[in-house]
C-alpha cells in the first residue's frame, strides 16, 4: 500500500474557495492561506444551526504504542457519513512539531482517511501554534523586564510560576538558569520550557468562545505570588492587550479538505495527558454551524481525553454530542489482555478475550456521562475473522453497537457501515443529557476524587506537601468551581504506564498542582508526567527530507 503522504499527493486538491461552497460558507468572508488553507471569521458561527446539528465524539480504548487511529476514523467516519448522502464536516485538533519530529511522525489522519494538505498541517500550517509560543514567551519576557525593573523600588514577586515553551521536543531545556552574565542581562533564576501544547495559552485559547472572552482568559493567567502572597497576573503587567493582539488571527478557525475534498476544520492542539486534549470550542462549533454532523475527537483514551471533553469543553460550552464513539483495535486489547508486544500481530484469542476488560470499563465511564456507545473496530491487515466476531458478539454482550471500518484503506467506502450505524443510532436513541462526572461546588479534592475512582477505578488518592499547599492556595483564590484536568500517562488507568488492562483498588498521588487560573482549571499532575517530552534513539527527524523540491517521511 503506498504511504500516507503518497495517498496524500495523489488527492486532486479542490482550490479552498470550492471548499468553503461545498460547506455553504459565504466566498467574501474567507480568509485564504495561500490555494488549499483558509480561515474562517467566527462572527459566522449560528447557535441556532448549532442546535439542529448531531455531534459525535470519537475517542478510544486506553492507547498504547501500537496505535489504535483514532484521529484515521474520526475523518473516516466524516468521509463515510458523506458517503451515505449526508453533510458531515470533522473537527480536528492540530498536530505539533514534537511528535512529528519524535516518535509519531504525521498526525493528520492516514491512509485514505486524512485531512489535506498534510505536509502544511504537520508543519507550520497557519503558524497558529507560532503565535500561542509567541505569546507565552512574550510574557516571559515582558514580566521578567518587569522584575529587572522594579528589583530595587518596586513590589517583587517571591515565586514565579510562568516557564517558558517550545513547540520541539527537547529534554535540556526542561530545567534551566537565566538572566546569567552580571546585571546588565537580568536577574539569574531557575526557569525552564515545556512543549507549546502545555502552554496554559493553548488551553485559554482553545476554550475561549470569542475575542474578548480570549482577553478576559489572558488578562487572569496566574504568573507568581507577591513577598505579601497576593496572586500576580497578566492583568498586574498591564499586557493583557497586548497579548491578544498576538493570537487575534490564530483564533479563526482553519478550513482544509480530505481526502475526499470534504471540509475539515483544524484548530488548537493540548495534549491530553498534559492539558485537556480537545481542538478549539470555536472550530466544533464551526463544523457544527455547517455540518447536519459534526465529528471531533478527544486525545489518547476515553479516560483522559473524553472525560475531559465532557467535563470541561462540554461544561464550558454547553455542548453535548448525541453519541461517543469508542476506538478499539485488535493489537490493542491484545496488549491489555497481556500478550507481548512483538506478538501481538498473530492470532490470539485468549489474549483479545482478555483484554476487553479495558473496553468495559471505557464503555461503563461513556455511559455515566449519559452518551449512547457505539464501538468501532479499527480493522488492520493481520486481524482475524474470528478475532472481529469475538468483539462483535462482546458489545453485543454489553448492550452497544458495533461496526467494523476500514477507512484506512478504503476512505469513506470503508467507513460506510459505521456511518450507517451511526446515523440510525441517532435518530432511534441518541444520547442523554449530558451528566458530569462532579459539580462545580465540589471541592477540590472531592471532585480529583471522583474522577480517580469512578472514571480510574482507584481507592484513595493522595497528596504530597506540595499539593496540598497549592490546592489551599486555589481554595484563598476562590477557584474551587474550576473543573479538573487531571495530567498523568496515557497509557494506564492509574499512573503506572506499564500498567495495561483495567485495574482496581490502585493507590493515585497527586504530587503536585498547577493553578490555570487563565483556562480556568485546576490541574492535579499523578506520577511522572513530563511538560516537555524528550526524543528517542532514532527520532523521526532522521526519516524527513526535502527531495526533489518534495516534504518526505513525515509518515
Amino acid at each position: 500500500m503506498k504511504s500516507d503522504i503518497e495517498i496524500a499527493r495523489s488527492v486532486s486538491l479542490y482550490k479552498i474557495n470550492e471548499i468553503a461552497e461545498k460547506a455553504g460558507i459565504p466566498q467574501e468572508e474567507i480568509q485564504p492561506y495561500g490555494k488549499h488553507i483558509a480561515k474562517i471569521p467566527i462572527h459566522l458561527i449560528d447557535e441556532e444551526k448549532i442546535r439542529k446539528s448531531k455531534l459525535i465524539l470519537v475517542t478510544a480504548i486506553t492507547p498504547t504504542k501500537a496505535g489504535i487511529g483514532k484521529t484515521t476514523v474520526s475523518i473516516g467516519l466524516a468521509l463515510g457519513l458523506n458517503k451515505i448522502g449526508k453533510k458531515a464536516i470533522v473537527a480536528l485538533r492540530e498536530p505539533s512539531l514534537g511528535p512529528c519530529f519524535g516518535m509519531k511522525g504525521g498526525a493528520a489522519g492516514g491512509g485514505y482517511a486524512q485531512v489535506l494538505p498534510m505536509e502544511n498541517i504537520n508543519l507550520h500550517f497557519t503558524g497558529d501554534f507560532h503565535a500561542i509560543t509567541s505569546a507565552h514567551n512574550m510574557i516571559a519576557a515582558l514580566l521578567d523586564n518587569y522584575i529587572y525593573q522594579n528589583r530595587k523600588t518596586g513590589p517583587g514577586l517571591k515565586e514565579i510560576k510562568w516557564k517558558r515553551v517550545l513547540d520541539i521536543n527537547d529534554r535540556s531545556l526542561r530545567n534551566i538558569v537565566t538572566g546569567l552574565g552580571g546585571t546588565a542581562n537580568g536577574i539569574p533564576s531557575e526557569s525552564g520550557f515545556d512543549i507549546t501544547p502545555a502552554s496554559e495559552i493553548m488551553a485559554v485559547f482553545c476554550l475561549s468562545t470569542s475575542l474578548d472572552d480570549l482577553r478576559r482568559r489572558i488578562g487572569n493567567i496566574l504568573l507568581g505570588y507577591t513577598f505579601d502572597n497576593h496572586p500576580f497576573t497578566v492583568n498586574d503587567l498591564g499586557i493583557a492587550g497586548a497579548i491578544t493582539a498576538l493570537l487575534k488571527d490564530a483564533l479563526l478557525p482553519n478550513l482544509v479538505q480530505t481526502t475526499e475534498n470534504t471540509p475539515a476544520f483544524v484548530h488548537g492542539g493540548p495534549f491530553a495527558n498534559i492539558a485537556h486534549g480537545c481542538n478549539s470550542i470555536l472550530a466544533t462549533q464551526m463544523a457544527l454551524t455547517y455540518g447536519d454532523y459534526a465529528i471531533t475527537e478527544a486525545g489518547f483514551g476515553a479516560d483522559l481525553g473524553a472525560e475531559k471533553f465532557f467535563n470541561i469543553k462540554c461544561r464550558k460550552s454547553g455542548l453535548s454530542p448525541s453519541l461517543t464513539i469508542i476506538v478499539a483495535t485488535a493489537q490493542s486489547l491484545k496488549m491489555h489482555g497481556g500478550v507481548a508486544e512483538n506478538k501481538i500481530k498473530e492470532s490470539n484469542i485468549e489474549g483479545l478475550r482478555n483484554g476487553l476488560g479495558n473496553l468495559d470499563k471505557h464503555i461503563e465511564n461513556m455511559k455515566s456521562f449519559g452518551q449512547q456507545v457505539i464501538v468501532t473496530f479499527n480493522r488492520f491487515a493481520t486481524d482475524t475473522d474470528e478475532e472481529i466476531a469475538l468483539v462483535a458478539e462482546h458489545c453485543k454482550e454489553q448492550g452497544v453497537g458495533f461496526a467494523v471500518n476500514t477507512v484506512f484503506a478504503e476512505g469513506g467506502k470503508g467507513g460506510e457501515e459505521l456511518a450507517r450505524l451511526v446515523v440510525d443510532t441517532i435518530e432511534r436513541t441518541p444520547s442523554a443529557p449530558l451528566k458530569y462526572t462532579y459539580e462545580d461546588t465540589d471541592t477540590i479534592k472531592e471532585k480529583v476524587r471522583k474522577i480517580a475512582q469512578n472514571i480510574y477505578g482507584a481507592s484513595e488518592v493522595i497528596y504530597s506537601p506540595l499539593a496540598e499547599k497549592k490546592i489551599r492556595q486555589a481554595e484563598e483564590m476562590g477557584l474551587s468551581p474550576y473543573p479538573i484536568c487531571i495530567a498523568k500517562t496515557q497509557y494506564s488507568f492509574s499512573a503506572d504506564p506499564k500498567a495495561y488492562g483495567i485495574m482496581k483498588g490502585f493507590e493515585l498521588e497527586v504530587r503536585d498542582v498547577a493553578i490555570n487560573s487563565g483556562s480556568e482549571m485546576i490541574v492535579p499532575i499523578m506520577g511522572d508526567i513530563m511538560r516537555m517530552p524528550g526524543l528517542p534513539k532514532v527520532p523521526q527527524a532522521k526519516r524527513i527530507d526535502v527531495v526533489d523540491g518534495l516534504i518526505e517521511g513525515l509518515s
